[in-house]
């Protein structure tokens, strides 16, 4: 495999953390004798271009940020003949947590000289590609407030705005269709997972696959306040499935919506409005893992 490597920087990812270790990574990949590039990103749409530049050219896309990052230029690798490199430089990484490359992108960049290319799944909603779980009702509440605080919380920003939301939450009614099969509930959110994993090391479904050719679909029942706090506190273990209130399917495409509006989240981004529909394409994605 030709190893010229496109390094695509975030450089406000991690509140400033990608900047900052930058120079580090640079080294690191000069040590592993690779022949690259660095260019920073101004925007989510710049990450594209530069994506499609680096697909074009017959590099490697090495993602160095947070999952927003990495699921932008994903979405301009996948179904055709690009690379992705993952260089965990953000507040989440959760999608480098999946592939087992850890938090440090100074590491991660043995994995852009030697890792092995393994091919996975992505999933798509309204016209936009995603890499780890789309989610919404009281997921977008949270989110909300993640995206907007300003406290240096790190990864506890996504406990921090679990806590806040729950403050106003009243329960939703759902509508979701799996494959042609409906299904009707009321309680907190319908989630559709490629990773299994978000909010900073959350394991929503710690048995997701990524190379299966399905996403799996988490209804959160309603419950009560408290018990669905007890059973935050065990989603970082992937323990809390045997709750109640947590149910499990799998499809590759579903449609859904709620009784009032909500904005779908994926990858740490708003992506869709509801009523949405999300749709697996299996194996579409050539990534770089150790």
């Amino acid at each position: 495999m030709d190893r010229r490597v496109c390094l695509i920087v975030n450089p406000s990812a991690g509140a400033g953390r990608a900047a900052r270790l930058l120079p580090d990574v640079e080294a690191a990949l000069r040590a592993h004798g690779l022949s690259f590039r660095v260019e920073r990103t101004t925007s989510m749409e710049h990450a594209r271009e530069l994506a499609r530049g680096a697909r074009d050219a017959g590099e490697i896309a090495a993602a160095m940020g947070g999952d927003g990052l990495t699921g932008a230029v994903a979405g301009e690798l996948q179904g055709r003949d690009g690379i992705l490199a993952v260089l965990p430089g953000g507040r989440g990484n959760d999608f480098a947590r999946k592939l087992g490359i850890g938090r440090d992108p100074v590491a991660a960049a043995a994995f852009v000289a030697a890792g092995k290319e393994q091919r996975v799944d992505v999933a798509e909603a309204g016209g936009h590609v995603y890499i780890g779980i789309l989610s919404a009702g009281f997921d977008s509440d949270c989110q909300v407030i993640a995206n907007s605080t300003r406290l240096p919380l790190g990864t506890f920003v996504y406990v921090y705005s679990t806590l806040r939301a729950l403050l106003t939450w009243k329960p939703a009614r759902w509508e979701v269709t799996i494959d042609g099969a409906r299904h009707e509930f009321s309680g907190y959110s319908v989630a559709v997972a490629n990773s299994g994993v978000f909010g900073g090391g959350m394991w929503l479904v710690p048995d997701a696959r990524i190379d299966d050719g399905e996403l799996d679909v988490v209804f959160t029942h309603d419950r009560s306040k408290a018990g669905f706090v007890r059973g935050l506190t065990k989603v970082f273990k992937g323990t809390h499935v045997h709750e109640p209130g947590f149910e499990l399917l799998r499809g590759r495409e579903i449609s859904f919506t709620a009784d009032r509006p909500f904005a779908a989240y994926a990858d740490g981004d708003p992506i869709v409005d509801l009523p949405a529909t999300v749709r697996v394409r299996p194996r579409a994605l050539r990534v770089l893992v150790p």
